[in-house]
């Protein structure tokens, strides 16, 4: 059925608005992290797909990583498993690591990957054992040992590298390795700010469940300056588990990344949305 000339307008009007950021933003890479929680809805999940796979196929360089505890959960409940959490991270022993890997690296990545390729996208699924992307050491959380938990000891893009310049989608478990060949659960988030940081990414895009950075009023804020977000710190705006998301974004801006976005993953074509158009769906920051 053909468009109404008011409807076909609208679609101009999008199509014409699209153009200079995919002008701008061609050949450059874009990381972006997506919530487990997202992954929970079909139709969420497909959107994902389409907007990824649709940044490849106009020349911008995709780079995924997604996170799981929703589907880790959920399996170690089926399992008798009991989850404990310290400081908002899951205590991590050798039998729940077994979980986090099977989960993460097996059917979590492999949904997203088929999805993506479904979409006709070419998406390759990794964990950060895979070419020693990530290597990893134990995190201290305050002097408690909360076992497989690790933070960041460095990134090896080049399988990254050599993903992109064959025309792959690179899908990254955020699993890293030891010096002791053990397995870390890492957050998400932080994977995603260290590849953007070490890639020199154009953009770090952070999907969640939340709209963005809000004011005192609740109000969005779309735009801010690393200086800007420190003062809603301080004055205690930003607060509580927002935090860690806001570090993860300031650590990358300061390291070379030219924008982190953090946008709203429940929004159908979030991506798209927040790289194509004028306004936006979420919060941009800036150096």
């Amino acid at each position: 059925m053909a468009l109404t000339p008011d409807a076909a307008m609208q679609v101009a009007r999008v199509l014409t608005e699209a153009l200079p950021y995919i002008r701008r933003f061609a050949g450059k890479t874009v990381v972006v992290k997506y919530g487990g929680n997202a992954m929970e809805n079909p139709a969420q999940a497909t959107s994902f797909a389409r907007d990824i796979t649709l940044m490849k196929l106009v020349g911008i360089h995709p780079v995924v990583v997604h996170g799981g505890g929703p589907q880790i959960g959920q399996h170690l409940e089926r399992l008798g498993i009991a989850s404990r959490f310290v400081n908002g991270l899951r205590v991590t022993d050798a039998e729940t690591m077994d979980v986090v890997e099977m989960m993460l690296g097996g059917r979590v990545n492999k949904a997203l990957v088929s999805a993506i390729n479904q979409q006709g996208g070419r998406a390759v699924g990794l964990t950060g054992k895979d070419g020693g992307l990530i290597r990893a050491r134990k995190l201290d959380s305050d002097g408690e040992d909360i076992g497989q938990v690790g933070e960041v000891a460095s990134i090896d893009p080049e399988v990254i590298t050599h993903l992109e310049a064959g025309g792959f989608i690179p899908v990254i478990a955020p699993v890293g390795v030891g010096e002791d060949g053990a397995a870390y659960n890492i957050n998400a988030d932080t994977v995603a700010g260290k590849i953007a940081s070490v890639l020199k990414a154009e953009k770090l895009m952070l999907l969640s469940n939340i709209r963005g950075v809000l004011d005192a009023d609740g109000n969005l804020l779309t735009g801010l300056d690393t200086h800007e977000v420190d003062a809603l710190i301080d004055d205690g705006t930003i607060y509580g588990g927002m935090l860690p998301k806001i570090g993860c974004a300031l650590d990358a801006v300061r390291s070379g990344v030219r924008a982190v976005h953090i946008v709203d993953g429940r929004v159908e074509h979030a991506v798209l949305l927040e790289l194509f158009t004028d306004e936006g769906v979420g919060t941009l920051i800036r150096g």
